[in-house]
């Protein structure tokens, strides 16, 4: 399944989502300009990797920033073309609608809480990973954490795809964002070299979250 638009308008304007996707499309461009071997090295260098930040020691190569400050450099990195764009298209359907519900600082601070979450999820599972974790992905399942439990009756216009079938539907967003959930926790077993524990945390951190911070509003 493949997202197209929700049905879910807002009052304000979307400049830090907005501001989110154009930063990671700048640093993916950017990576598309050092070449394969230095990008290799530009993702080893800037990705989170388990094993450094639990130990808070830098492997060769060396990082450009101390390990546990890598947790927010690695959201901004992505491994190739629809790495970002999937990323970013959900960013761009979703992100909009949290933004509104929390305002602008509060969004800004409650995206990179959820990247954080969602890190130290894949951490506390493999501690001893050497492969760097990078991509916006545990950030946006905070994002989608918070739509699932903010907005349920939201249509989500989405291309879907069965075997010879291919058509246009509206999904509640309860159903969308559960059956994404589910698809998280059930590929956790398969490995793969994606990191859906992170996937899986920054979900349930964002849900957590958001309610959080819509009380802090209240007050």
């Amino acid at each position: 399944m493949i997202p197209l638009k929700d049905d879910n308008p807002t009052r304000t304007f979307p400049f830090v989502t907005i501001l989110i996707i154009v930063t990671n499309i700048v640093v993916y461009i950017y990576q598309l300009t050092l070449g394969q071997k230095a990008e290799t090295l530009f993702i080893l260098r800037a990705g989170a990797i388990p094993y450094e930040i639990i130990r808070f020691a830098d492997i060769h190569p060396l990082a450009f920033i101390p390990p546990p400050l890598t947790l927010f450099s690695a959201m901004f990195i992505h491994g190739g073309f629809l790495h970002v764009a999937g990323n970013m298209l959900y960013l761009w359907i979703f992100g909009d609608n949290i933004e509104d519900r929390l305002g602008h600082f509060r969004f800004i601070v409650f995206y990179l809480l959820s990247g954080l979450i969602a890190s130290l999820a894949h951490i506390i599972i493999l501690p001893n990973s050497t492969i760097p974790m990078i991509g916006a992905s545990g950030a946006i399942a905070g994002v989608l954490g918070a739509y699932f439990l903010l907005y349920p009756r939201a249509r989500v216009l989405t291309l879907v795809f069965f075997f010879f079938f291919v058509d246009i539907v509206r999904i509640p967003a309860l159903v969308f964002l559960g059956l994404w959930f589910v698809f998280q926790i059930l590929s956790s077993a398969g490995g793969g070299g994606i990191a859906w524990y992170a996937h899986i945390g920054g979900f349930i951190g964002g849900a957590v979250l958001v309610k959080l911070f819509e009380r802090k509003r209240l007050q």
